[in-house]
This record gives C-alpha cells, sequence and structure tokens, in this order.
C-alpha cells in the first residue's frame, strides 16, 4: 500500500480550520508517523498534534495512507 508523504500530510492537517474558532493559524504542528496500536486499530498513517495559534487549543489528528482525515479531536 503506498502511502502519502509527510510534507503531504503535514499540509493537509494545516489546512484543516480549528474545530473551536474556525481559524487556520497554528503555533506549532507536528506530524509524526501513527503507532502500531493506532494503525492496527484505526488504520491511520500519520498522526498529528497541533495547537492553534488564536484560540490555543490542541486537537489531535489521524490520516490514513490516501490522506483522508480518520479522527480529529
Amino acid at each position: 500500500m503506498k502511502r502519502i508523504s509527510r510534507e503531504r500530510a503535514e499540509r493537509i492537517v494545516k489546512a484543516h480550520a480549528c474545530e473551536n474558532c474556525r481559524e487556520y493559524s497554528y503555533k506549532r504542528v507536528s506530524v509524526k508517523p501513527a503507532s502500531k496500536r493506532q494503525q492496527e486499530a484505526l488504520g491511520v498513517v500519520w498522526a498529528a498534534e497541533k495547537i492553534c495559534g488564536v484560540c490555543d487549543a490542541h486537537h489531535e489528528m489521524g490520516l490514513n495512507a490516501e490522506g483522508e482525515i480518520v479522527y480529529v479531536s
């Protein structure tokens, strides 16, 4: 199975608005390979953490191999 690159995953994460204030400005975005547990349970390939630059909300996202968002919390 071919998966999207880390750079592509980061662009997808940044293009998703904050769940709290709906802004697109982030203080910090971190994209890492998903843990084995996330891969098996959810089919997630990339796990991202981001902190909103406007409201300071902390979000986690999971992306599958095709770049589709699997979860946002």
